[in-house]
């Protein structure tokens, strides 16, 4: 029987702490903004961790490849700006559509394909525009607690060029620490998370403004791209079988708020580079590991609700602003980087970043429907 090795065990809890460190207070912060209760919210940890532990192991195991999965930070990123304007049962039910859509994708490659001919620069462009106003609430407190945006700029600036590669951890532990720093009276208690059921509702306007949007997204920003790293690193899966399984999982846990589950792209390089192990075929079980890191984080949810619910605004402003800004200055990049794609990438990106909602869509699917309509008429004038 196979060894495991430390380098296993290493490479899938890093992958777990990237994760987590880089979206925890963005997921919190979505689950209060949709009017889940403190108990909801340890709900919605739990199904996650469930969710990503599961699917990270089963597929794993089941392949001998390294498959991560991960919640979408992208999507949560574009539920934070929308989701208010909802119920909370409408938006459980725009979860389990979502997963619908996903797995109704998943059965057909051609249909996988079609999705992903949309031009890199319209889908960069509709990321930024959802990332955009969650980046620019870094400097929205400027006036109310100056010396506090500046301390976090500070360490960013230096940590940038001194430890990149911790940065959001050593944010994070700042963050937990500053918390409990101006409100002493936040105390840690342990208990097993309760799965909270919410009844889904369905209506047209959620499935428009909600479902569909996040379905497009997390399809765009994060499968897409989890079955390049695959290819670039030489695993070839069958991604239907897995596609399937990972959206199957998002229906039945999306009523207890596993609002997305999907293909991981950053996290799961960690577990497919040769720090994992100098045999190709044995680095499926970092990602094993990684999902054993997941199930635990769901078990300790209570823990991690109590240190981030009490979080003030402003440091999850900062710590969600700061945790996106590469991935906005890559998603940018890309949506510029073809000239004749430009005009309507900027189009797409200010429709999106407005965050209207017109007809019961929101601005990020006029953003995506402008978009393409002036590609569209660019390329029939020529």
């Amino acid at each position: 029987m196979d060894q495991w090795k430390f380098s296993h065990v290493s490479a899938g809890l890093t992958a777990v702490t990237v994760g987590y460190s880089s979206a925890i207070v963005i997921v919190i912060d979505l689950a209060r903004r949709a009017g889940a209760t403190d108990g909801m919210v340890v709900s919605w940890l739990l199904a996650l961790g469930l969710g990503m532990g599961l699917t990270c192991i089963v597929f794993s195991w089941l392949t001998k490849m390294p498959v991560v999965t991960a919640w979408s930070t992208p999507g949560a990123a574009f539920l934070l700006t929308t989701v208010e304007a909802y119920s909370l049962p409408e938006v459980i039910g725009a979860f389990v559509l979502c997963a619908l859509f996903s797995l109704i994708t998943a059965q057909s490659r051609a249909l996988l394909a079609q999705i992903s001919r949309i031009p890199s620069a319209i889908s960069s462009a509709l990321l930024s525009g959802i990332l955009l106003p969650i980046c620019l609430a870094i400097f929205s407190d400027v006036n109310n607690s100056p010396l506090l945006v500046a301390l976090y700029l500070a360490v960013y600036l230096i940590g940038s060029r001194w430890f990149a590669q911790y940065l959001m951890l050593v944010l994070l532990l700042m963050s937990v620490g500053l918390s409990f720093y101006l409100q002493p009276q936040t105390s840690l208690s342990f208990s097993m998370p309760t799965p909270v059921w919410v009844t889904p509702e369905f209506s047209l306007s959620s499935a428009a403004g909600l479902a569909f949007p996040l379905f497009l997204v997390t399809t765009l920003s994060q499968n897409l791209p989890g079955i390049a790293i695959h290819h670039a690193h030489n695993y070839k899966p069958d991604h239907k079988p897995i596609l399937s399984g990972i959206a199957i999982t998002q229906g039945l846990l999306a009523p207890f708020g596993g609002f997305t589950f999907n293909l991981a792209a950053i996290t799961a390089a960690l577990c497919m580079g040769e720090h994992a192990d100098s045999n190709k075929e044995q680095r499926y079980k970092a990602a094993i590991a990684a999902g054993v890191g997941y199930l635990f984080m769901g078990l300790i949810a209570s823990i991690v609700v109590t240190l981030f619910v009490s979080m003030p605004t402003t440091i999850i402003h900062l710590l969600a602003g700061l945790a996106l800004l590469a991935t906005l200055q890559g998603a940018l990049s890309r949506s510029m980087e073809v000239t004749e794609h430009r005009a309507p990438a900027m189009l797409t990106l200010l429709c999106t970043a407005s965050g209207f909602s017109l007809f019961s869509m929101t601005s990020a699917v006029w953003g995506l429907v402008l978009g393409l309509l002036l590609l569209f008429l660019q390329k029939s004038r020529c």
